[in-house]
């Protein structure tokens, strides 16, 4: 049954995401150079082997080259941040950088984003480059962006905050975090490695009771679990829509 979420979803005008839309774009091209829409059969020179390749290729060298705008775009991995602004202003740009050029809406990046490698590891699960008749998507690009920014703060050293959406993600809509829930034991082990966690709900529940019965899976497991010292367990906040926030005693 669909529920009145999706619905409504499905109803409404979205705003899209100028950033990646625009990634999406850049990755149409080779989509639509190096793509066999139609009947191949392999022979002896594996045509459709030998695009895929290609268009990895040409992928990869996209989301270096979008990596590169970041780098340079982001005051944190810019060799100096006066030098840099310096660097814009000679050149008439007023202290803006090729990707806020090319893409106004462009926010701060707080980590660096490793995008080529992001992409050949989930090049490698969803197989992208071997498609031929789908293109990558705004969810294909989403999820790249989201595993590098994995990559990147990993990379750094331990991760100090973690923080999930609630409702569709953690568990679907209107229902509950069960404690049969895979994502439960991998928040636990977040915790056990001194990560802060933080749940975002769409709830807008007053009572904190409401909230238990939403989350009573993973707050019974922090509870019980043996893994987890006293000041790990106080590690933990639910923040809902009306403001309020929750804090695990």
């Amino acid at each position: 049954m669909t529920t009145r979420y999706r619905v409504e979803y499905a109803l409404k005008t979205h705003r899209r995401d100028q950033f990646i839309e625009w990634i999406k774009g850049l990755l149409a091209v080779p989509f639509v150079l190096y793509s066999q829409p139609t009947g191949v059969f392999e022979t002896r020179n594996h045509t459709v082997q030998k695009m895929a390749e290609e268009a990895h290729r040409r992928y990869v060298e996209i989301m270096k080259d979008v990596e590169d705008m970041i780098d340079d775009h982001s005051e944190d991995f810019a060799s100096s941040t006066l030098l840099l602004s310096l660097e814009h202003q000679n050149v008439g740009l007023d202290g803006q950088s090729k990707l806020k050029l090319l893409v106004p809406s462009i926010g701060i990046f707080y980590t660096r984003l490793p995008l080529a490698d992001a992409f050949k590891y989930q090049d490698q699960k969803r197989f992208i480059s071997s498609r031929r008749f789908v293109p990558p998507s705004f969810n294909d690009v989403r999820l790249i962006l989201n595993t590098a920014q994995i990559m990147g703060v990993t990379a750094t050293g331990r991760l100090d905050l973690a923080t999930f959406d609630g409702d569709v993600t953690l568990y679907d809509d209107g229902q509950s975090l069960e404690p049969a829930n895979p994502i439960i034991k991998n928040i636990i082990y977040l915790m056990s490695q001194n990560t802060k966690i933080g749940i975002v709900t769409a709830a807008g529940y007053t009572e904190a009771e409401k909230y238990y019965q939403r989350l009573h899976g993973l707050l019974e497991a922090i509870k019980e679990s043996e893994i987890l010292t006293l000041e790990q367990k106080q590690n933990f906040i639910v923040m809902g829509t009306i403001k309020l926030t929750l804090k695990i005693p």
